[in-house]
C-alpha cells in the first residue's frame, strides 16, 4: 500500500473517530438534560390524610369530629368531599371547600352531629371517606378510615330506629377551622370577655 493511500485511511479513521466521539457526548447532554426536565416536571404527591375521629356522647346526640391533613398543603386542593357511613349506609356526603388563609395550617377539623334517637345500644361501624371527585365522576386522591363506636343511650325510646340522622354539619361555606385558627379565635373571644368585664367593674366603681 502506497503511502498516499495509507495517510487517507488514517485521515478517514480520525474523522470517524470524531463523528462518533461528537455524537457520543451529544446523546450524553441530551440524556442528563431529558432527566433534568424530567425531574422538574415532576409534581408533588396529593394526599389525604385521615388522622383521627374523635366521639362524644350527650343524651341523644353522637358528636363526631374528624381530624385531617392535607399533602403536601393546603394550597394544592380548592374542594373535597367528605362522606360519613353508619353500618353501610350512607349518612352525608358534605363538599368541603378548603380555604388559603395564612392563619390555617395544612390540619383540619370536621364536625358532625348525629340524632342517636331510638338507636339501640350497642356496637356500630362508622366509615369516613374523603377525596376529590372529577368531573367524569372520578375519585381521586381517595381516603378513608372506620371506627368501631360502642353507643350506650341515656335515655329509653318506645320506637327504635336503625339508622340515625345528621343533626347537624360545620359550614362548608367557611370550611373547616384549623387548631390554630381556633386557638386564635378562642383566645379574641377570652379578650373580649375581659375587656367587657373590666367595663363593667369601672362602670360600678
Amino acid at each position: 500500500m502506497g503511502k498516499a493511500a495509507k495517510n487517507q485511511q488514517n485521515r478517514e479513521k480520525m474523522k470517524a473517530d470524531v463523528t462518533q466521539s461528537k455524537q457520543s457526548t451529544i446523546d450524553n447532554i441530551s440524556y442528563q438534560f431529558n432527566i433534568q426536565k424530567t425531574k422538574g416536571a415532576e409534581k408533588p404527591t396529593k394526599t389525604i390524610i385521615i388522622n383521627d375521629i374523635d366521639t362524644k356522647t350527650k343524651v341523644d346526640e353522637l358528636l363526631l369530629k374528624i381530624g385531617f391533613s392535607l399533602l403536601p398543603s393546603k394550597a394544592a386542593f380548592s374542594k373535597i368531599i367528605l362522606d360519613l357511613y353508619f353500618q353501610e349506609h350512607l349518612l352525608n356526603s358534605a363538599t368541603l371547600s378548603i380555604p388559603q388563609s395564612a392563619l390555617l395550617n395544612d390540619s383540619f377539623e370536621f364536625p358532625q352531629i348525629l340524632d342517636m334517637k331510638g338507636i339501640a345500644g350497642g356496637s356500630y361501624l362508622f366509615r369516613v371517606e374523603m377525596y376529590e371527585l372529577w368531573s367524569s365522576g372520578e375519585k381521586l386522591n381517595f381516603t378513608a378510615r372506620d371506627v368501631v363506636i360502642q353507643y350506650v343511650p341515656q335515655t329509653r325510646e318506645s320506637r327504635l330506629v336503625k339508622i340515625p340522622t345528621v343533626k347537624s354539619v360545620a359550614d362548608t361555606d367557611l370550611t373547616v377551622a384549623s387548631s390554630n385558627a381556633k386557638n386564635i379565635y378562642r383566645e379574641m373571644e377570652q379578650n373580649l370577655k375581659k375587656e367587657s368585664i373590666s367595663k363593667r367593674l369601672l362602670v360600678s366603681t
